[in-house]
């Protein structure tokens, strides 16, 4: 049912700087029920990535670089077991950074995902469109896709599901993914109504209807 399946448990767009320019982080945060050392591994052992999101190659290790099947590609800047990962994120010529932190929470794991964006690549047509959500719900997706994989120890990556992308359940989830995104955008500053639009623009790529 939809009521047990959750992407990110907290969303904020905040204000951070990247090499001495503005810019903004989209930030996800989900506490998973298992130690850091068994998230750390489903987040970087190329044998357990596939199963809870795509398959990943390259050198994976500090100063490498690894490429995401059909998606992006980077550098990995930080490599601190079971703690902190920081790499590079370059997709269609652009580039932007992803970092995640774990932190232990009562029994549990807490990872925080953090996807930075410098301002003024904002200010393109695509973040003008869809604002936040236009990377925040492929995350809440890969949020997800990890829960259920430290749940069960096997899992797919979601989106990869034609039959649960096309069901009732992924289109409300994808929708509350992105209403929450517009929520978390407007209580950063922006203007409701325009939070409000980039979140039903979301909502309408990636849900239809």
């Amino acid at each position: 049912m939809l009521t047990t399946i959750i992407g990110a448990e907290f969303r904020e767009v905040a204000d951070r700087t990247r090499d001495g320019k503005p810019a903004k982080a989209m930030v996800a945060t989900r506490t998973y029920d298992t130690d850091a050392a068994d998230l750390w591994d489903a987040l970087t052992n190329p044998e357990r990535i596939p199963r809870w999101f795509s398959p990943v190659t390259g050198d994976l290790r500090l100063g490498g670089r690894y490429q995401i099947e059909g998606n992006a590609g980077g550098a990995i800047e930080r490599c601190d077991a079971p703690e902190a990962l920081d790499i590079t994120w370059e997709f269609a010529g652009g580039k932007s950074w992803v970092t995640l932190r774990l932190a232990a929470e009562g029994a549990g794991t807490r990872l925080t995902l953090e996807h930075i964006m410098l301002a003024r690549d904002m200010a393109g047509d695509h973040f003008q469109q869809f604002g936040p959500g236009a990377v925040g719900v492929g995350w809440d997706l890969s949020f997800l896709g990890l829960g259920l994989h430290l749940a069960s120890g096997g899992g797919a990556f979601p989106e990869h599901d034609p039959a649960w992308t096309a069901s009732d359940e992924a289109k409300a989830f994808v929708r509350g993914c992105a209403e929450a995104w517009g929520e978390a955008h407007a209580a950063s500053g922006e203007d409701p109504q325009t939070a409000r639009r980039m979140a039903a623009n979301t909502a309408q790529f990636y849900a239809g209807g």
